[in-house]
């Protein structure tokens, strides 16, 4: 490595650690039986459902919450699971790339918007039938159970300042 190559490494991991945030709670060992109880919603709410599908509610939840961290972590293992990457790009404009996704795909994305932005005006009543009629009552209380787990882990991540790029369940 040329000198002029290291001092750029150098000036890189500086710039790096000056806009890195401030260490903060490490939540999983400062409520465990919490940490732990989200983890099990996670578990079951992932339960039956088709893991492609599972990893696009979370993206879509994460980029409305403005999650780096899951964000990073979510498309990592759609990749990992044989995700498309065309389709990982249109995550964000799902409507305008309807092609993309099937129907199922559209309706879930559709009221994982609704549920994570629940402050907007609610559930529409037609964003819910419509994620009816794509899911049987099991299958639906899975997915809502997926959405609340998502918005739970992006707060999680964004209260404690997790860093993007990071992933926690390796270490």
């Amino acid at each position: 490595m040329t000198n002029n190559e290291n001092a750029t490494q150098t000036a890189a991991k500086t710039a790096a650690q000056t806009l890195a945030p401030a260490p903060r709670l490490n939540f999983a060992k400062a409520a465990p039986k919490a940490f732990k109880a989200v983890i099990g919603l996670d578990s079951a709410a992932r339960d039956g459902l088709d893991p492609a599908l599972v990893e696009l509610i979370q993206i879509r939840a994460s980029l409305l919450n403005g999650c780096a961290y899951c964000l990073h972590m979510h498309t990592s293992d759609a990749r990992k699971a044989g995700e498309d990457e065309a389709r990982l790009h249109m995550v964000g404009v799902w409507r305008e790339a309807r092609n993309f996704f099937t129907e199922k795909e559209q309706a879930a994305l559709d009221l994982t918007e609704a549920v994570t932005l629940v402050h907007q005006g609610g559930v529409p009543d037609d964003v819910y039938a419509r994620a009816a009629a794509h899911f049987d009552e099991t299958e639906l209380g899975h997915v809502l159970a997926l959405i609340f787990t998502i918005n739970t882990w992006n707060r999680i991540a964004l209260s404690t300042a997790k860093v993007a790029g990071e992933d926690e369940r390796q270490a």
